[in-house]
């Protein structure tokens, strides 16, 4: 064992950093650090050192060389700074190099009244807030087209589903603004999380501020918040932001998914309801006949690791201590940051899937008008019209749907004489059974607020067309 030890020892270092810790932690969290972090530290650098010299707790010579300094320094290629084992971590070596150029003395007071504590929370709000807000405009846009594409298709007849089977007829457009509604609802979780990610920590310092004069709501206006996080125990210990940030995009792309599934299905050939444009699908490397909807599968993929990485961030912060801490930090931001990476991108694809396809109007209007599926109509019927009781109405039509289903037929290919024998004491006027067995009628029908009725389903779209 002691040989053992020894030898690794040799390799490894008896001082910080170990060679193991370097290259498993050290230097991948530089490397985040510098991917991520760069401009939104450069902002901070710059806004706290300009409230610094308007209080005058540094002078207006030293706050203009400062400022200097770090446009200098800002403005360096990042990809040509490297990790050290001189340095902590990227910010000390950013210090450094300021330092190289106004001097180190100097470049110290840039940190008078501020830790990496409120540092570090300013720039993960910072940069989280970015990704929020691209979010958002994409979210709006693919609603955009959800939106243009239900206009195209509120009399489209076709089958809704219930427990993924066939249930009643409704409307591709009545289907699409559902759609529509549920991402609008996500749109405005993320608005939320935009509002709390944008509240300034600035002038926490560690956890308690400091006892220079430093004024904390100029902070805000320097860094475009749009309030302060006011107690700083709160914005240093509380790290709910991130939790904010992460539940609205686990919603938001399992929300998505759901209905990306259903695409699917309508997309495969036996369903064959949409079509979707040849520039968003691929063939078979060896089945010349398949027109594989990737698209889609793609996003769905895309989205399910997009929550995950969502439900990363909440696992991580999970059961942590309330104050500053690392599990909220370095380790966890790259979560959040990938998981609204590939949020936008199933966004942006599927924005082009839905604008450019084609929904096959004749075959979703056949589909409507088989499996019985108009059949709760008769039920409505007798209840209304025939002066049948509900519970007693029901009763029959399933009556006839069991017998029609026994004959193998659909609705339509039972006639009327037929129907009035299965029904026993009440008889159907033609008229009547025509227009139960006609999809068509069923939606018209369906005028409740809500309902899949075209002209309720217009006014549905034309509401959100002046809210959005």
């Amino acid at each position: 064992m002691d040989e053992m030890k020894e030898h690794f020892q040799a390799l490894e270092g008896v001082e910080f950093p170990g060679k193991t810790y370097v290259d498993e932690l050290l230097k991948p969290v530089f490397d985040d650090q510098k991917e991520h972090l760069f401009e939104a530290m450069f902002k901070i650098h710059r806004a706290h050192t300009t409230m610094l010299t308007e209080q005058g707790i540094l002078t207006h010579e030293e706050g203009t060389k400062i400022l200097e300094g770090v446009s200098q320094v800002e403005g360096l290629d990042k990809s040509e700074l490297h990790y050290s084992a001189e340095y902590e971590d990227f910010f000390f070596l950013v210090e450094s190099k300021i330092g190289d150029r106004i001097g180190a003395e100097l470049a110290g007071k840039m940190h008078i009244a501020k830790s990496r504590n409120d540092m570090g929370e300013a720039m993960y709000r910072i940069v989280i807030r970015e990704y929020i807000l691209k979010a958002i405009a994409n979210a709006e846009q693919l609603n955009e087209a959800i939106l243009c594409q239900a206009e195209q298709h509120v009399e489209s007849i076709m089958p809704a589903h219930t427990h993924t089977q066939p249930a009643q007829p409704t409307t591709f457009g009545h289907y699409l603004v559902a759609i529509y509604d549920n991402l609008a609802r996500d749109i405005e979780r993320l608005k939320q999380a935009y509002r709390t990610v944008n509240q300034s920590p600035m002038g926490a310092a560690a956890i308690t501020t400091t006892g220079f004069p430093i004024n904390r709501e100029r902070m805000v206006e320097l860094l475009e918040f749009d309030g302060l996080v006011e107690n700083s125990y709160d914005a240093i210990g509380a790290g709910d932001y991130l939790i904010e940030a992460a539940q609205s995009l686990i919603s938001l792309m399992t929300n998505m998914g759901r209905w990306l599934q259903e695409f699917l299905r309508m997309a495969s050939k036996e369903v064959g309801l949409i079509k979707v444009s040849d520039a968003y699908v691929q063939i078979s490397s060896i089945m010349p006949q398949k027109r594989n909807p990737v698209s889609i599968e793609h996003s769905r993929a895309i989205a399910s690791s997009a929550a995950a990485e969502g439900m990363a961030v909440v696992h991580m912060i999970h059961n942590t201590p309330y104050g500053d801490i690392n599990d909220t930090e370095d380790d966890l931001q790259p979560h959040l940051f990938e998981g609204y990476k590939k949020a936008i991108r199933v966004l942006r694809i599927m924005h082009a899937v839905i604008l450019t396809m084609d929904f096959n109007k004749g075959r979703a209007y056949q589909q409507a008008r088989e499996n019985m599926i108009t059949i709760t109509e008769l039920a409505d019927v007798l209840a209304r019209d025939y002066g049948v009781s509900f519970r007693k109405a029901h009763g029959k039509a399933s009556i006839i749907a069991k017998r029609t289903d026994a004959e193998s037929k659909e609705l339509y290919e039972i006639p009327v004489t037929t129907v009035n024998q299965w029904l026993g004491d009440v008889k159907l006027e033609n008229e009547d059974w025509q227009a139960i067995t006609d999809p068509k009628l069923f939606v018209e029908r369906r005028k409740i607020t809500g309902g899949p009725n075209p002209d309720v389903v217009r006014g549905m779209i034309k509401k959100r067309n002046k809210t959005s």
